[in-house]
C-alpha cells in the first residue's frame, strides 16, 4: 500500500490516478450481488473490517452490518466505519444459542476462534498461535435479524468465523428464509477442532435451498501447495 500510495504522489499532480483492477474472483462476485440484488451484508466475523473496506473499495453502496466480538479488534474496525452511514459494527460474535464464551485469540487476530486450532493451522500460519483469552458475547441471527434487516433489502450472509460457521446457521433457522446469498469460508482439511468440513457444509446449505454460484481460493499450505479453504458464495434461485 505505502508503494501504490507514493505513485499516486507522483501521477497525481499530473491528473492521473492509480486503480487496481480486481482480481477475478472479485470481479466475479461483484457481478453475482449486481444480479441479485444485494443491499445488505451481514459480516459476520468482521475483524477490523478488511472485507468490508474491500466491497465499499469495488464499489458497493449499500449498508453493512459487521460483527465482531473481540474487544481490540472491534475498536479497530469502529475507527475503520466511522463517518460511513451505511456501515455500523456490533460487540458480539453469532452462534447457535444466546451465551457468553471465551474465545482464542490469535497473534494475527483473524484466525480467532471459540474453537480449539489444530495443529495442521499452526504449522501452515504460525502467525495464527493462540496469545490469549477473552470472554465474548453471543447472540443468534434468529434474535436479531427483524432488528437490523427491512423488509425490503435484499440480504447476503456473509461467514468468516474460523470452524464456527455450522453454529451460526443453527442460530439462524427462521432468518436463511429471508436471506437471497450466502458467502462463506469453508475449509478442505479440519483447521479447527470438530468445525464441518467442505463436503458436508456444501450438503448442508444446499439443502437449506440455496446453489453453489462461485468459489474462491482463500488459504493454503505455503510449502506442499495444498489449498486448505476456500469462500464459497450461495443464492436463491
Amino acid at each position: 500500500m505505502k508503494l501504490i500510495n507514493g505513485i499516486r504522489s507522483i501521477l497525481n499532480p499530473l491528473g492521473v490516478d492509480l486503480k487496481i483492477y480486481p482480481r477475478e474472483d472479485l470481479r466475479r462476485r461483484i457481478k453475482l450481488f449486481d444480479y441479485y440484488g444485494i443491499t445488505k451484508i451481514l459480516d459476520v466475523g468482521a475483524n477490523s473490517g478488511q472485507y468490508a473496506k474491500e466491497m465499499i473499495s469495488v464499489g458497493y453502496q449499500h449498508k453493512i452490518e459487521s460483527f465482531e466480538p473481540v474487544k481490540n479488534t472491534f475498536k479497530i474496525l469502529t475507527k475503520e466505519s466511522k463517518g460511513n452511514q451505511s456501515w455500523n459494527a456490533h460487540n458480539f460474535a453469532l452462534g447457535d444459542i444466546e451465551e457468553e464464551i471465551q474465545i482464542n485469540i490469535s497473534k494475527n487476530t483473524f484466525s480467532s476462534s471459540i474453537l480449539k486450532i489444530n495443529n495442521n493451522h499452526l504449522k501452515s500460519a504460525p502467525e495464527s498461535v493462540v496469545i490469549s483469552k477473552e470472554v465474548i458475547k453471543v447472540k443468534t441471527l434468529d434474535s436479531i435479524f427483524n432488528e437490523l434487516v427491512k423488509p425490503n433489502e435484499t440480504v447476503l450472509l456473509k461467514l468468516d468465523v474460523q470452524g464456527y460457521e455450522k453454529n451460526v446457521l443453527d442460530g439462524a433457522e427462521q432468518s436463511l428464509s429471508k436471506i437471497k446469498g450466502i458467502q462463506i469460508e469453508m475449509s478442505l482439511e479440519e483447521l479447527y477442532e470438530n468445525e464441518m468440513l467442505f463436503k458436508d457444509m456444501l450438503y448442508l446449505i444446499e439443502s437449506k435451498g440455496f446453489h453453489l454460484r462461485s468459489l474462491e481460493n482463500q488459504f493454503s499450505d505455503s510449502e506442499t501447495g495444498k489449498l486448505l479453504q476456500v469462500e464459497g458464495l450461495f443464492f436463491r434461485n
